[in-house]
């Protein structure tokens, strides 16, 4: 078996933690792995999204070669997750942001997408009442947890900082510091000083306003959408 067969089956059988590193060293192949992630990707169509189809597609679609950009625009030219709204939004730009990671836009325009959820009086004075998340569709919440988590290896999302929330015993001051939203006493400066890429920590994005005190994200870890047996149906399109 030469250097390449060797890989593959590595990737085959490695857990989806490994996949993403071996991604990478697929890449390194040149035309060959990309062909290998075209046929992994195309035979994974239907299956739930997830990180490792999510840095596969991102790494075929924000490559500069020819095979890979007429393979997303022939068999996937819109993302590998099929957004669920029981509101009917479109979060079609958020999963263009998310996919060439741009995840500065994306962390402001999951902002906008929170206030259209909560409505017109929610969108025009351009932030939340705490009280108005717990109203939020679960297909809603989820598809923009979703979103986050595929395109960023699995680091991003309300989700995973709920669970970081959870292992400090819901110490909001301990997730900050977990988070790098704050440093002892002092907030971290937006923009400037978070970080808007994946050497960021995890779940370092997206943000919430914590300057108004913690009901905003309380109200979010408290939603049923993490919670809830009515898991949703999320597949390639």
């Amino acid at each position: 078996m030469n250097e390449l067969g060797t890989l593959t089956e590595k990737f085959n059988q490695a857990s989806d933690k490994n996949k993403l590193k071996l991604i990478d060293d697929l890449i390194a192949k040149g035309e060959e792995g990309y062909q290998f992630l075209r046929e992994f990707l195309s035979s994974s169509q239907g299956h739930s999204p997830n990180p490792v189809l999510g840095k596969i597609y991102q790494t075929l679609k924000n490559s500069d070669n020819q095979e890979n950009i007429n393979f997303i625009e022939d068999k996937i030219p819109q993302g590998i997750v099929h957004p669920q709204s029981s509101l009917n939004i479109d979060y079609s730009e958020l999963q263009e942001l998310l996919i060439i990671k741009e995840y500065q836009k994306a962390d402001v325009l999951t902002r906008v997408k929170l206030c259209e959820i909560a409505g017109e009086k929610a969108t025009q004075r351009k932030w939340l009442y705490f009280t108005e998340i717990a109203k939020f569709p679960i297909n809603d919440l989820h598809t923009i947890d979703l979103l986050w988590n595929v395109y960023s290896e699995g680091k991003f999302g309300y989700s995973i900082q709920r669970k970081i929330w959870l292992s400090q015993g819901k110490d909001y001051i301990e997730l900050w510091a977990k988070l790098k939203w704050k440093d002892g006493n002092r907030w971290t400066k937006y923009p400037q000083e978070f970080i808007w890429d994946l050497s960021a920590p995890l779940g370092h994005l997206p943000l919430s306003n914590q300057l108004r005190g913690v009901r905003e994200i309380d109200a979010l870890f408290a939603h049923p959408a993490w919670v809830t047996e009515n898991a949703l149906t999320t597949t390639t399109p």
